[in-house]
C-alpha cells in the first residue's frame, strides 16, 4: 500500500512525523506538506501565483516535499507531479488541536483529506485535542487502531474518516466511539484595538461550542474523553429541497 501523508501545521510539525512513522507499518509512505503552517486555511487553493516544492529532511532522515501552498495544494501537486505513483490512501494530520463539529469547515487538515476523497482516494484526517503537552505518538497509535479495521472494509468513495483524539491525560480510561458531527457553532466576537497611528484592527475571539447532552456527537464524545470517529461527505446538496421546490420555476 502506498500512503500520502500531509497536514496543515507545516512540514516540520511533530504531528506529521509521528503519523508518518506510525503509517510505515501499513505501507510505503510519501510526505507532502505545506512549508508553513496553514491552520484555518480550509479548502483554499493557490492559482494566482506559482507553487514551489522543495525536498527536505524531517526527523533526521525521512524525505518530504515542502510546498509553498495550502494543504489542498499539497494533495493536488502531490498527485499530479511529485509522487512516483498514485497513493492508495491519504491521511492528513496529526493536527495540534481538535477538528470536530463545525471546525471541519475551516480546517486545512480535513480539507487535505477531502481533496483526496474528491479524486476517489480513501482518506482520513487525524487531530489531537489541545493540552499542556501533545502526545502525538499516542495519538498516532489510536489512529492506527481506527484505520486498520476500516481499511479492510474500505472507505466509501467521496468520504473522509475524521478522527479526533482527546488529550492523553483523559484518553486512557476510554476507547473509540463512532459519532455524528456536531452542528453547534462557536460564539464569535472580535477584540477591537488601535495601532500606533490610531487605526482600528481586530483579533478574532471565540468561545468554544457547547455540546448538546441530548444529542450524541463528536463534540460531546471528545469532551468526555473518547476517541471520536466521524464519516464525513462533501456532497452539500440539500436533497430534500430538490423535491420540495420542484415546480417553483
Amino acid at each position: 500500500m502506498r500512503i500520502l501523508v500531509t497536514n496543515d501545521d507545516g512540514v516540520h510539525a511533530p504531528g506529521l512525523l509521528a503519523l508518518a512513522e506510525a503509517l510505515d507499518t501499513l505501507g510505503e509512505v510519501d510526505v507532502v506538506a505545506p512549508s508553513q503552517g496553514q491552520s484555518g486555511a480550509g479548502h483554499g487553493i493557490t492559482f494566482v501565483e506559482p507553487l514551489t516544492a522543495d525536498e527536505v529532511k524531517i526527523g533526521g532522515a525521512r524525505r518530504a516535499w515542502s510546498v509553498s501552498g495550502t494543504p489542498a495544494d499539497c494533495v493536488k501537486l502531490g498527485l499530479q507531479e511529485l509522487l512516483p505513483a498514485r497513493p492508495d490512501l491519504v491521511v492528513s494530520g496529526i493536527n495540534a488541536g481538535a477538528n470536530r463539529g463545525v471546525d471541519v469547515l475551516y480546517s486545512g487538515t480535513v480539507a487535505a483529506a477531502a481533496e483526496a476523497a474528491l479524486t476517489g482516494i480513501p482518506a482520513a484526517a487525524v487531530s489531537l485535542e489541545k493540552s499542556d503537552g501533545f502526545d502525538f505518538e499516542s495519538a498516532a497509535g489510536w489512529a492506527l487502531r481506527v484505520l486498520s479495521p476500516v481499511l479492510e472494509d474500505g472507505i466509501p468513495r467521496g468520504q473522509v474518516l475524521n478522527i479526533n483524539v482527546p488529550a492523553a491525560s483523559r484518553v486512557a480510561a476510554r476507547g473509540i466511539r463512532l459519532v455524528p458531527q456536531s452542528l453547534s457553532s462557536w460564539e464569535d466576537g472580535y477584540d477591537r484595538r488601535q495601532d500606533p497611528r490610531g487605526r482600528d484592527y481586530y483579533w478574532l475571539t471565540a468561545d468554544e461550542p457547547v455540546p448538546d447532552p441530548q444529542k450524541p456527537s463528536d463534540l460531546g464524545a471528545l469532551a468526555d474523553g473518547w476517541v471520536t470517529v466521524t464519516p464525513l461527505q462533501f456532497d452539500l446538496t440539500a436533497r430534500e429541497q430538490l423535491i420540495a421546490w420542484q415546480g417553483l420555476w
